[in-house]
């Protein structure tokens, strides 16, 4: 989400380039037993030069280039996470480490966290702007996309530690289609999205989103046919069939909606859509073309994430509004909904004591902890989902937003910080 970060204008910054290499494969891990650690740069175990961008896409040697083509069903129904609860890992994740990655773009750095003692353990410098870790398609890498850099970073996920980047225009988020072919990055600030060859990088079609301002958040329909996404600046929603790139409708929501996150409901009779300025969850039709109801939730309202089961939904609240980013958090502001789709209600509320802004994140593999940014705070929490209790509120540098939790379960990956079938 855009309005916690400088203008738009700021982003567009480039590195030169260098040549794509292989993954580093050692990682040190410190750090002791805690429920609550407040990290400053100095107890970091390193910290590294910023990341060289290559010059050229990388050469087909990605280790997703053989498994391109999805062999997995659609989920159609009843339940399109059939495949995320605790004992679904894929055994492309087997040799993972379980880490919590946190890229904050005020200084263009990924902090890494060992969830279990709830430690800093690593930060590396990739570029500016940094907006998301992305899980690929196969799960196989992780992508830190540098929006300033012009450049994504890979990310190894059995040692946690980056390689060289290489150039993409303007990363702001990162999307996979169903069957692993094609990766699709949301170049927010060119009014673009550009669908690449997920193997090699290399562009099929570049996408002029027209009206769309703030092209963003994106999810599937269960057959993977099309994918809505969000215009978190001119308040539309986007239909796009997935083996096209076509627009096929918009949807221009209520005025001043914000949108921001979007997610299908487990049933997948239809999609939520988190509107920032509103502080609801507006509910789109299966088809995404028309607003069929409205969730009150809270002020600032920004990402959404099935619970392990999929019976609940997590929506974050950033407890302000677009432009009041400047501040830390008052006490009372910030929260977590916790919303039942099948009703269409809020079941609870988390509040964040003193205060807080928790912006994106994930649930743990075992789904007993909420791991979530709070990205004017600068500061990851940890929620107990069981409780709805805060246990853990971990220093970070300026301006924490995508945060990954890695790994977790499920089949392959559609993309941002873990969107999973």
């Amino acid at each position: 989400m855009s309005p916690g970060e400088p203008f738009l204008s700021t982003r567009a910054l480039t590195l030169p380039g260098s040549v794509f290499a292989a993954l580093v494969v050692v990682a040190a891990l410190v750090g002791c037993t805690t429920s609550q650690s407040s990290v400053p740069n100095s107890t970091v175990g390193s910290t590294q030069p910023p990341i060289p961008v290559d010059s050229s896409a990388p050469d087909g040697t990605d280790p997703g280039a053989s498994d391109t083509v999805a062999t997995f069903p659609p989920d159609t129904g009843p339940n399109v996470y059939a495949h995320i609860g605790p004992n679904d890992m894929s055994p492309n994740v087997a040799d993972a480490l379980s880490l919590i990655y946190v890229p904050s773009n005020d200084d263009g750095s990924v902090t890494v966290i060992d969830p279990t003692t709830r430690k800093v353990v690593n930060r590396y410098k990739v570029g500016t702007n940094i907006q998301h870790v992305v899980p690929d398609w196969n799960l196989k890498t992780l992508y830190a996309t540098a929006s300033g850099s012009n450049q994504l970073v890979p990310f190894d996920p059995t040692t946690g530690k980056p390689g060289k980047g290489f150039q993409i225009d303007a990363p702001y988020n990162l999307y996979f289609t169903p069957d692993g072919s094609t990766a699709i990055v949301m170049a927010e600030r060119r009014r673009r999205m550009n669908f690449y060859h997920r193997s090699t990088w290399k562009l099929i079609r570049s996408v002029d989103t027209g009206t769309c301002d703030g092209i963003n958040h994106a999810d599937w329909s269960p057959d993977g046919s099309f994918f809505l996404a969000t215009c978190e600046f001119s308040g539309e929603i986007l239909k796009v069939q997935t083996a096209t790139g076509k627009i096929v409708n918009r949807l221009k929501l209520q005025k001043d909606a914000m949108p921001q996150d979007l997610r299908i409901v487990p049933d997948g009779s239809k999609f939520y859509v988190a509107d920032m300025m509103h502080a609801e969850i507006v509910v789109l039709s299966a088809d995404g073309t028309k607003v069929i109801g409205h969730i009150r939730t809270a002020k600032g309202t920004h990402g959404i994430y099935p619970s392990r089961d999929a019976k609940l939904m997590y929506v974050t609240n950033r407890g302000r509004l677009a432009h009041d980013t400047t501040r830390k958090s008052h006490d009372g502001e910030g929260s977590v909904s916790v919303v039942d789709p099948a009703t269409d209600t809020v079941v609870t509320t988390w509040q964040i004591p003193g205060g807080g802004s928790p912006d994106m994140g994930g649930v743990s593999a075992d789904g007993s902890t909420f791991w979530v940014s709070g990205r004017f705070d600068d500061v990851v929490y940890a929620f107990d989902t069981a409780s709805g209790e805060l246990t853990a509120k971990i220093k970070v540098p300026g301006g924490p937003h995508g945060l990954c939790v890695f790994p977790q379960p499920g089949r392959y990956s559609l993309g941002h910080t873990g969107n999973y079938r």
